[in-house]
């Protein structure tokens, strides 16, 4: 059971809230599932005591954008064509997907997540062969106890007739699930809509689809301008046109999207996800937009993408993130007017959290360790190894830190993982459920 109150004593605090700072001795008091105080001494006689002092304590990662039901398949497509990639996955082998490889995919993708610090994730699920399958996703994410935000795309059954010029749309399973699982706002699971946008629908398809989110009081997230082919359509150009860009989207990756379309998002609120590490592996899909962003005032958020074609860690993405911008700013390439000169490792960092939670539209509940919000904390250790002595913390959790070094993750105050072990999954059982899995959606392919 959990105590009523929970004290993290004595840790370098990284709260990510201005008005509180950095501590580098510290305390955080949660109860209820919510922070209660951030100080550097707090008294709580009653509450349970876990001592921080060898810990780096701040708010979980929140990763934006992760095809999540397709964790079974990690790293397959990684070192080959990515039209490969979209002709499989998104073609035969994602329609042969049954609701329990569904289930399988997204439990596996959002515990490992949550191993590695990630405590929010918005999971981009485009493989909505039945409303079985919706189902199957959203007890995925359920199941494994993170704070998720399922993103309702489309079958992968005539996967062509959904993606290229569709006429077809948004399937009306969305209606049924938001009354069946997300009729509550004090929960750890919301719902938004996974959208084709005008790359892959047809004008009068792609604004109704938007009309249905609104009706719906949702967000909608949509893929825009990976790949040059994308370039010439101007997507997001054509929402602006349209009058209907605003803060109720996110749009992913934009890596072939102009200057002026970036600029588009930026006037109506539109929030940003990169996957840095799988849009840097994946050949052909276009610039980081990363300096176009920056030189807007848009404050990219960052996601694990597929884990298909890359690391779906959080730290992954700062590190990959931090690097190229160094390394692309100071290389002579030509820089977008108006973008820093460079970037820092807090910017990278709050990225991975406060930008996060302004994406999934979470940031009045999570992203820092502010009193009043969720309790979505976790503490790295300090004393490993591949840490110690740490003298930045910042400069440790971006440049150092990995998955191993996460030692306690808290979701709404709820221990998930403890000393390094995970404590509300049974691990041995989820690894044969993946292989399982794997299995059948390969049909005894090596």
């Amino acid at each position: 059971m959990i105590a009523r109150q929970t004290l993290l004593a004595g840790g370098w605090v990284l709260s990510m809230d201005p008005a509180i700072g950095d501590l580098r001795v510290g305390d955080v008091l949660m109860e209820d599932g919510r922070i209660v105080a951030v100080a550097p001494k707090l008294e709580a006689p009653h509450a349970e005591r876990i001592d921080a002092g060898n810990m780096i304590v701040l708010p979980g990662f929140v990763d934006t954008h992760r095809h999540t039901w397709q964790s079974c398949m990690r790293h397959r497509y990684a070192d080959i064509d990515p039209q490969i990639y979209f002709a499989e996955m998104l073609g035969p082998r994602g329609a042969g997907f049954r609701p329990e490889d569904v289930y399988a995919g997204t439990l596996l993708g959002a515990v490992s997540a949550l191993d590695s610090g990630i405590t929010t994730m918005l999971d981009w699920s485009h493989v909505q062969n039945s409303p079985d399958h919706a189902d199957a996703a959203i007890a995925g994410l359920r199941d494994s106890g993170i704070r998720a935000v399922f993103a309702h795309g489309w079958p992968l059954i005539d996967g062509a007739a959904w993606m290229f010029d569709s006429a077809r749309g948004h399937p009306e399973d969305i209606r049924r699930l938001k009354v069946e699982y997300f009729s509550s706002d004090d929960q750890l699971l919301t719902l938004a809509m996974a959208a084709r946008g005008p790359e892959m629908a047809q004008r009068d398809v792609w604004l109704q689809d938007l009309r249905l989110a609104r009706e719906l009081s949702i967000r909608s997230t949509i893929h825009m301008g990976a790949y040059a082919r994308n370039a010439t359509v101007r997507g997001i150009a054509q929402m602006h046109d349209a009058g209907v860009l605003g803060e109720d989207l996110t749009f992913v990756h934009c890596c072939c999207s102009g200057v002026d379309e970036i600029a588009m998002m930026a006037d109506a609120g539109v929030s940003a996800s990169l996957g840095v590490h799988c849009e840097l592996n994946a050949q052909g899909i276009g610039d980081l937009p990363l300096d176009r962003m920056l030189a807007v005032g848009i404050r990219p958020s960052l996601s694990g993408d597929t884990e298909t074609k890359c690391c779906g860690d959080m730290f992954t993405q700062m590190r990959h993130a931090f690097a190229h911008y160094r390394s692309w700013m100071g290389g002579g390439h030509s820089r977008t007017t108006g973008a820093p000169e460079t970037i820092t490792l807090r910017d990278v960092l709050e990225f991975a959290t406060v930008a996060g939670a302004r994406a999934t539209g979470l940031d009045r509940r999570i992203g820092s360790l502010t009193p009043g919000k969720q309790a979505d904390v976790i503490m790295i250790r300090r004393d490993d190894l591949n840490l110690t002595p740490v003298s930045d913390a910042i400069g440790a959790v971006v440049l150092a830190a990995h998955a191993g070094n996460v030692d306690t993750v808290f979701v709404a105050g709820r221990p998930v993982k403890r000393q390094g072990r995970m404590t509300c999954i049974d691990v041995d059982a989820l690894r044969r459920r993946a292989q399982a899995s794997q299995d059948h959606v390969l049909g005894g392919e090596a």
